[in-house]
């Protein structure tokens, strides 16, 4: 199982770590603040209160707990979190008969559309989640070529051609205007570099490369990778995913405050940032577990993501996942997330 961040070298005693489990997996169940006797009880340890309100204490000035403002006892931070799944989780393995119920619920399909689908609410109908399940990529999408063309005002228009003979089009507007020598000059160094490359290939370079300033590029060719990031995000835009039971997201009280749920379910509509986080899983080895800020996009900020990918003849062709709050219930979550991308791959298999 891989992970995303870490909880530190925190130098956490063996007993903080016991009340550590005990309070995440107490807070789990309930959604409430765990208090010092509660745990007590829960550990099974006889210990005076004062003790454990000083393991609590310890636990806290680490920074893996804290104590709301409205309570005395504590709830998990993300870093707790972190913590419990990389060093404190046992994951135990799904039932047979729950695997063969799994199992027999996408066999029911007959076209890769339908399973997809229902490999989505599959997993949002167990885990009483959003499920997520990109669908499959069967064809290798190759970068060929870009145009970029000066327009009036500001503005580029950017032309994108594939290998799958598809053009894209898109109008960008600019910091200032570029004559046609600049943006031909522009066109070639993109072309340069990204032709016959695999568009995802393309896609995670122009995003780091966004992000990093280089030295020894002129403010043009800067330009030219910031438009033809957005051109070639709109080109990768026809990849999709199925997204079932976002409702079941209002049900957790942390996830229940109507301005941040319109933002989440505007996300879930829009798909893009939802889909980019979900591509940078495809290459990944096992179950991703990002919690909280560690997605890097803020609407997720409250949310837990558990993905993994599915493969097709040893091929990945997509990931699919779980997403719910920090407060899910890993131990459940992550094992059914494994077991649907095995199931859904043996069924696209037989399509």
């Amino acid at each position: 199982m891989a992970t995303h961040g870490t909880s530190g070298e925190k130098q956490v005693s063996e007993r903080a770590q016991h009340f550590l489990k005990a309070l995440i997996e107490r807070y789990i169940r309930e959604g409430q603040p765990v208090g010092s006797r509660t745990l007590a009880k829960d550990t099974g340890l006889d210990l005076s209160a004062a003790t454990v309100r000083n393991v609590l204490s310890d636990l806290e000035d680490l920074g893996l707990v804290v104590s709301p403002h409205t309570s005395a006892g504590r709830i998990p931070t993300a870093a707790g979190y972190r913590m419990f799944i990389d060093s404190l989780l046992t994951v135990r393995p799904l039932a047979e008969q729950d695997i063969e119920s799994m199992r027999l619920g996408l066999e029911r399909q007959s076209d890769p559309g339908s399973l997809i689908e229902s490999a989505s609410r599959l997993l949002s109908g167990i885990t009483h989640m959003a499920g997520v399940v990109m669908i499959p990529r069967h064809e290798r999408n190759v970068f060929r070529q870009i145009e970029l063309l000066p327009l009036s005002g500001n503005r580029v228009l950017a032309i994108l051609v594939t290998s799958d003979g598809e053009v894209h089009n898109r109008i960008l507007p600019t910091e200032r205007s570029f004559t046609a020598a600049e943006l031909v000059q522009a066109s070639n160094y993109l072309n340069s570099l990204f032709t016959g490359q695999d568009m995802r290939d393309v896609r995670k370079r122009l995003l780091d490369d966004v992000k990093r300033t280089h030295a020894h590029m002129d403010q043009v060719m800067l330009q030219a990778v910031a438009m033809a990031q957005r051109v070639v995000e709109t080109a990768e835009h026809r990849d999709d995913c199925f997204i079932a039971g976002q409702t079941n997201l209002m049900e957790f009280s942390e996830l229940s405050n109507l301005d941040r749920l319109k933002q989440l379910f505007d996300a879930f509509v829009q798909k893009s940032e939802l889909l980019f986080l979900l591509d940078r899983c495809i290459e990944a080895q096992g179950v991703q577990i990002f919690v909280g800020e560690e997605s890097g996009y803020r609407i997720l900020d409250d949310c837990s993501v558990v993905t993994t990918a599915y493969r097709v003849d040893d091929q990945v062709v997509g990931v699919l996942g779980v997403i719910g709050p920090t407060r899910m219930d890993y131990q459940r979550v992550i094992p059914v997330v494994d077991v649907t991308a095995r199931l859904l791959a043996a069924a696209l298999r037989q399509t």
